[in-house]
């Protein structure tokens, strides 16, 4: 059996590092592992634990780029021209991988978790104090994915019990892809679901004395985490990053702020500091930052855990408990 240390999801031991590396040099000499190309940080992190011990994915989405708005280099063309496995949330996220997919990796296997058994989906709310989410526009275009009327919510590994259904998802598609190490998979897969369920326990805990509490974010990327756990997010106020909005625009952000009695608004780290100032002026809102997507995370297999464990901290930060 392979055995391994886990960074950031489980503390290991020297025992444990000594028959991983054992296992590993037990495998012929010519063995490769998958070539795995990963879409996002957070889902990067996820098989990258997955594959403990025995290979390491490529990460497309880099640093603190988007995915709603990523352009494809050539590096990212060869990888995926390469792979043997490539595993993204799908085309409600990732709409810039849809063609590059068919064009660049025709024989590669794919993962499209939105698909997956066990994967709980909820609809995209909109209307109401709920706007549609921004793609670097102050307008809305209904052409963009997930501006579909009747999208689902793409976010889907800000729920531990969708992080859960990922790892296994990983740990069935690289045992068939790799079957010399599906032991591996399987065994990194059960710690790694032993850790979430740890990280869940601890979410639940630290975030318990907020459920009543209303904030308002940015653009409605954590309706998940909130399913979760039970807060109460009432409203989104999405806006460019990269473009400051017009004073009307601020002026109706600053109604609606106001008229939620919203205790925190939250940004995200692309936003300037002074557009959030800005935005909460004249209303009793504190300012907060949340990052749904680890942007400013170095990525692997400690991003995920991290990135829950900063998002309950910013919560309770700007909520107060």
């Amino acid at each position: 059996m392979h055995r391994f240390a886990l960074p950031g999801f489980v503390a290991g031991t020297l025992s444990a590092l000594v028959a991983t590396a054992g296992a590993t040099a037990a495998l012929p000499a010519w063995a490769e592992a998958p070539k795995v190309v990963v879409s996002i940080k957070p889902i990067h992190s996820l098989v990258a634990a997955v594959m403990h011990g025995v290979g390491k994915p490529v990460l497309l989405v880099r640093g603190g780029a988007s995915p709603h708005s990523y352009t494809m280099k050539p590096s990212d063309a060869k990888a995926l021209s390469a792979a043997d496995l490539v595993v993204w949330v799908g085309p409600e996220l990732e709409g810039f991988l849809e063609k590059p997919l068919s064009a660049n990796a025709p024989k590669a296997t794919r993962l499209t978790l939105m698909e997956q058994k066990g994967m709980t989906l909820l609809q995209a709310r909109e209307g109401g104090a709920w706007e549609p989410h921004d793609h670097g526009h102050e307008g809305h275009d209904h052409k963009d994915h997930d501006d579909d009327h009747d999208e689902l919510n793409s976010h889907i590994w800000l729920d531990p019990a969708n992080a859960r259904a990922i790892v296994a998802a990983t740990a069935d598609a690289l045992a068939a892809r790799d079957p010399a190490d599906a032991e591996a998979y399987r065994s990194n897969a059960d710690r790694t679901l032993q850790a979430i369920d740890a990280l869940d326990a601890e979410l639940k805990a630290t975030l318990a004395p907020l459920k009543d509490k209303p904030f308002v974010v940015f653009h409605d990327a954590y309706q998940y985490f909130e399913a979760r756990y039970d807060l109460s997010a009432v409203g989104s106020i999405t806006v460019s990053p990269d473009r400051r909005p017009s004073a009307k625009r601020l002026s109706a952000i600053r109604a609606k702020i106001a008229g939620l009695n919203a205790a925190c608004v939250f940004a995200e780290p692309q936003f300037e500091p002074t557009l959030v100032r800005t935005v909460v002026e004249g209303t009793n809102a504190r300012t907060g930052v949340l990052d749904p997507e680890g942007a400013d995370l170095p990525e692997g297999e400690a991003l995920y855990p991290t990135l829950m464990r900063n998002l309950a901290a910013s919560l309770r930060g700007c909520l107060g408990a």
